[in-house]
């Protein structure tokens, strides 16, 4: 299980409308990375919307914003599309990134188990270690309290 202070795993994985993304390429910038279920569904729609509407001041406050789900990056620009998101979203369709940091977990949905993505944001450092965690994040004032703590780095 990672804590804060743990060196964030590297990750190089594809992303919308092509390319790929590489966690350590981003560094000295801080980056927040926030682990979904799955595109355009209720709760993820307005999670990628709140991070979106704040774009701009993450990118003051230097930091960049990657989201991360299983969906492919075909699924990944037609929610871009859809809802006019402005942040990069990347595919981990083998959930390995997911397994190493914690947020690919068994879950209980009206008493049948199942693996998913638990909704959960790390924000990495410029020096390459995870500076904050939230588990189990409520979507609700999120993207306000991840850009505090950007801003407090």
């Amino acid at each position: 299980m990672l804590d804060i202070g743990s060196p964030a795993p590297d990750f190089t994985l594809p992303r919308d409308g092509g390319g790929e993304v590489t966690l350590s390429a981003a560094q000295p910038k801080p980056v927040v990375l926030y682990f979904y279920p799955k595109d355009d569904t209720p709760g993820c729609t307005k999670e990628a919307i709140a991070f979106t509407g704040l774009a701009a001041e993450f990118e003051a406050a230097g930091a960049m914003i990657i989201g991360i789900s299983k969906d492919t990056v075909a699924k990944h620009d037609k929610f871009i599309a859809k809802h006019d998101l402005g942040i990069a979203l990347v595919s981990d369709a083998e959930s390995d990134t997911c397994e190493r940091y914690g947020t690919w977990v068994e879950k209980n949905m009206y008493g049948k188990k199942y693996m998913g993505i638990e909704r959960a944001t790390f924000l990495i450092g410029g020096d390459g270690k995870i500076a904050q965690i939230w588990r189990k994040v409520k979507v609700p004032g999120h993207a306000e309290a991840v850009l505090e703590a950007v801003r407090t780095l």
